[in-house]
């Protein structure tokens, strides 16, 4: 019975709301709290790889869902998908390759989605639609001393002005080089990527040669669509090395799950197609104004021609911050998990008496909220904007969207005044909002993961790629389960993790441990890797004492460990004990102080708040 409630627990985990980047070979994969449905975002990106080692990713890619949303990742290989955990190969690659529909559908698509040359005004906007050539080097998550084998893949990008490509952030994912050519040439010419959003899935590129600019003309950015406008999709998809252009209607606005950063921000849903190559390209309104840059798709057996457009809010959203900071810092978020409240017996309980509000159930404790919300609060208001029971904010003429669109208009620092309901009475607070902190995060920043190695025991923090890349059978239903609810108590706190013992006489009989959470060194709870780092640095004592999950306990002599490295790291072609950042001073934080640090990352969440659709984060 147990080892049933325990399967049936672990399935709920890897179904929760998985998104996936299907970047050519590569995963991505992003854990929604709002739903416990399965979906695949596919990246529609042109992806080269050898034979042998797509086999070896399709190998890996072991859990199969139903449904499969798939990110129109332009810059890897149609073969879009690293992430493993959960994407129906069924779906996904039914839905990938277009031509694997029969003729008759295939020659329907077409005559259908042709655009007719009078309404490209000569066409003279495509010139400004360029085809992105990437070589990307992804690091080993699991031996993160080295990278992965490069590949290449191609995409879609459009110029902006000032000497300035807009593209998707999947396109040029650890990039080593990128390169671009215009329509009508045969020189590419090298590109430099300024900045990278990743929860919005915009990247920015820049290109010194003037040559590339001679006669060009930026593209013009329009309003948000209205519902069955018609949009022009441009860019450069598989079947051919010329530019491709598809026409199809706005079919819904609403916030949609960004697949690549596991986000939820403004989108235009079309049904022009949508292909591996056309990620980072433009959609054009009638008037041949920029509405969006083409971003994602749905793939699934019971739908056809669901394609999605980042629009120009969220563009113009991207490129203010940029300008602003000097660099990209984000979305920022409430960091609040709400609740619905249509049931007129919970209003009545919590004393609101008017047909509004959400009730706030949990809030992180990383948040500025964390200071003047508390969990039983009702906000009714939004920067002076009513909030429905359903969590929707008033949009445009007679429409409604999520109050989440609200939060997406701000930026990191600003201040938003809520108008809550506690205890029966009415007041207002001030909140200043900051990009969400993410224990487990989605992506790692840098070129390299942290790693640290004593005595052959492999250190290294907890993240999304490296769940991916290990499998989640391997990682475990605790460090699974963490990974998925658990928040962040301070700044900078990480899961660290003991992915794997280097074998060697120091080591003796701890070698088969691995992918387990430690907690403690020499009695001392682990803020970070840093903080590992450090301890172990400052350590005197005659052992080092490392705590595990379930009280597991290993013990080194000091001196024999530290004795050993040279002969590990020479025995398995291993250029440092450490990554480079792990070279800096420590810094204690202060954030890390002002927080208890017993039970680190042990902060559960039902799977009541997390599965059920009438609880949301904001």
């Amino acid at each position: 019975m147990a080892t049933a409630v325990a399967n049936c627990f672990f399935s709920v985990l890897t179904s929760s709301v998985k998104f996936r980047c299907c970047v050519s070979s590569q995963r991505y994969l992003a854990t929604s709290h709002h739903s416990i449905a399965s979906v695949t975002c596919k990246a529609v990106a042109n992806h080269k790889r050898s034979p042998s080692s797509n086999r070896d990713r399709e190998l890996k890619e072991g859990v199969s869902q139903k449904k499969s949303l798939r990110k129109s990742k332009d810059d890897d290989d149609g073969i879009s998908g690293k992430r493993k955990a959960g994407g129906s190969q069924s779906a996904a690659f039914k839905s990938i390759g277009a031509q694997r529909k029969d003729k008759k559908e295939f020659k329907f698509d077409i005559k259908e989605q042709q655009v007719e040359p009078n309404n490209l005004k000569d066409a003279a906007f495509l010139d400004a639609v360029v085809k992105v050539y990437c070589t990307h080097t992804e690091p080993d998550y699991s031996l993160p001393w080295q990278k992965q084998r490069q590949y290449t893949s191609t995409g879609s990008a459009f110029m902006i002005g000032n000497g300035k490509l807009l593209t998707n952030a999947h396109c040029v994912e650890h990039h080593t080089q990128v390169k671009v050519k215009r329509r009508g040439d045969d020189t590419k010419y090298v590109a430099k990527v300024l900045a990278r959003g990743v929860d919005c899935d915009i990247a920015l590129l820049s290109v010194e040669s003037e040559q590339f600019w001679e006669g060009a003309e930026p593209l013009e950015f329009g309003c948000l669509p209205r519902l069955q406008d018609a949009v022009t999709v441009v860019g450069y998809p598989l079947g051919g090395d010329t530019i491709s252009v598809t026409k199809g209607v706005v079919s819904r606005i609403e916030v949609t799950s960004y697949a690549h950063g596991s986000s939820d921000l403004l989108g235009i849903q079309i049904d022009a197609a949508i292909n591996p190559g056309n990620s980072g390209g433009p959609a054009f309104s009638d008037q041949g104004e920029c509405i969006g840059v083409a971003f994602q798709v749905y793939r699934s057996e019971e739908v056809e021609n669901i394609g999605y457009v980042i629009p120009t809010a969220v563009v113009s959203h991207f490129l203010n911050d940029y300008e602003r900071n000097g660099r990209y810092t984000g979305f920022p978020s409430l960091g609040v998990l709400l609740q619905k409240l249509e049931n007129p017996a919970l209003r009545a309980c919590l004393q609101v008496h008017s047909n509004e509000g959400v009730l706030v159930r949990r809030v992180e404790p990383t948040s500025d909220a964390n200071r003047v919300l508390k969990e039983g609060d009702v906000i009714v208001s939004f920067d002076d904007v009513n909030v429905g029971c359903e969590g929707t904010v008033p949009f445009r003429s007679n429409e409604r969207i999520a109050f989440r669109y609200l939060i997406s208009q701000k930026f990191a620092g600003d201040v938003a005044e809520l108008g809550i309901i506690r205890a029966g009475s009415f007041m207002k607070v001030k909140v200043v909002l900051n990009p969400r902190v993410h224990l487990v995060p989605y992506h790692v920043d840098g070129g390299q993961p942290s790693y640290l190695i004593i005595a052959g025991l492999v250190f290294t923090p907890l993240s999304e790629p490296l769940i991916e890349e290990e499998c989640e059978d391997s990682i475990g239903l605790k460090l699974l389960a963490k990974s998925r609810y658990s928040l962040a108590r301070f700044k900078g706190q990480q899961i660290v993790i003991l992915s794997q013992v280097l074998a060697n006489e120091v080591n003796f009989g701890y070698e088969e441990m691995s992918n387990q959470q430690v907690l403690k060194f020499n009695g001392t709870p682990i803020k970070n890797i840093r903080h590992l780092a450090h301890l172990v640095d400052s350590c005197k004592n005659k052992y080092l004492v490392f705590e595990f999950e379930d009280n597991y306990v290993v013990v080194l002599e000091r001196e024999a460990a530290s004795a050993s490295s040279f002969h590990i790291l020479k025995d398995y072609g291993i250029p440092s004990e450490r990554s480079s950042d792990l070279l800096e001073p420590y810094v204690d934080s202060l954030d890390d102080n002002k927080v208890e640090v017993q039970d680190f990352g042990n902060s559960p969440v039902s799977n009541l708040e997390i599965g059920l659709d009438g609880l949301l984060w904001a």
